[in-house]
């Protein structure tokens, strides 16, 4: 890969160039003075400035006044060449060194990150996903092949998401939640099998193109494995059968500046929730956030029966309302 030329470059290249045309000018000029016509002044300068070694072109021996015109000439012609020369290989450096010095910068930050999301493919899906957990705050690490695709302000890992040594250049084995978005479902898949094995108890989130994938991600040990044609042409039915439903969720959801926020709040070990109901707990009067579902160990939903219902362990808690009230209630599971 040719290593890219820094835009204030091209302004020390612009002086190198007029200072040497100007030196071919003035060489040009001042032969013609000394007695040249003006084919051979010109060539007489070109072979002075490039210091070739031709012979003169005047007759005879040189005076002192020729003598010192072509020392003066070579020394302005010389330098102006150096001084472009040294403007392009300065770049080249910097720019080489200073790139490696940022990858390197970046590689021992994700070294340092714990908890973090890793998403492989950064196409289009790819990098809705990144906005949108970029928009709630998650740190993430992008892989792809692709170094032209990948954000400069994001973290990244640039080479093959189906290598292993790649995956944990990401932090793979550290990280909590992976999404896999690549072109393929086999890489898809081969993605999600090498991260099981690496990282157990990372949540796995498979992209799949078609039934038969989904199925074969889930068996690999993905935890949730879409396709993204069906959740848009799903998207797409519910605007035009329940429009305002579909905006509300869609606002709630994705819109990070709606008042309302929807979260899943997990009950940890120990959580003075578990064998008390909402109603006992006064969550929406203490914290003003709502319980609209929960979800059992089972995975089954609980909604109409949730006001009575004995919180258990396991439970996962869905709710709704402002960051502060969010926050609060999330505080109070903890207890």
């Amino acid at each position: 890969m040719f290593a890219r030329i820094r835009p204030d470059t091209w302004g020390h290249l612009a002086t190198a160039a007029a200072l040497i045309i100007g030196v071919l000018v003035l060489g040009t000029a001042g032969y013609t003075i000394l007695g040249l016509g003006l084919v051979d002044a010109a060539y007489q300068t070109v072979i002075t400035v490039s210091t070739v070694g031709f012979r003169e072109v005047a007759d005879g021996d040189p005076d002192t006044a020729w003598k010192v015109y072509t020392s003066v000439l070579i020394l302005l012609g010389t330098g102006s060449m150096l001084y472009g020369a040294t403007s392009v290989i300065e770049s080249i450096v910097e720019g080489r060194l200073s790139g490696q010095f940022r990858r390197y910068r970046m590689q021992r930050t994700i070294d340092d990150l714990d908890g973090h999301l890793v998403v492989c493919g950064s196409g289009r899906v790819g990098r809705a996903i990144e906005d949108f957990v970029r928009s709630v705050g998650q740190e993430i690490v992008v892989v792809d092949r692709d170094p032209a695709r990948l954000p400069d302000d994001v973290l990244h890992v640039v080479g093959d998401a189906t290598s292993d040594e790649v995956l944990r250049a990401a932090g793979i084995q550290r990280a909590d939640t992976l999404i896999t978005a690549l072109g393929t479902s086999v890489d898809n898949l081969y993605v999600t099998l090498s991260s099981r094995r690496m990282n157990p108890g990372l949540f796995i989130v498979s992209r799949a193109d078609d039934p038969e994938a989904v199925t074969k991600m889930l068996q690999v040990g993905a935890d949730r494995a879409l396709n993204p044609y069906e959740i848009a042409g799903s998207r797409m039915a519910s605007l035009a059968t329940q429009p305002n439903v579909a905006d509300f969720v869609d606002v709630v959801v994705h819109d990070g500046d709606f008042e309302a926020k929807l979260r899943e709040i997990s009950l940890p070990d120990g959580s003075d929730f578990v064998g008390r109901t909402i109603d006992e707990l006064t969550i929406r009067q203490d914290t003003g956030a709502v319980v609209l579902s929960v979800r059992d160990a089972s995975s089954r939903f609980h909604t109409d029966d949730v006001p009575g219902r004995p919180f258990a362990e396991g439970d996962v808690i869905v709710a709704i309302g402002t960051d502060e009230a969010l926050d609060r209630l999330a505080e109070r599971v903890s207890c």
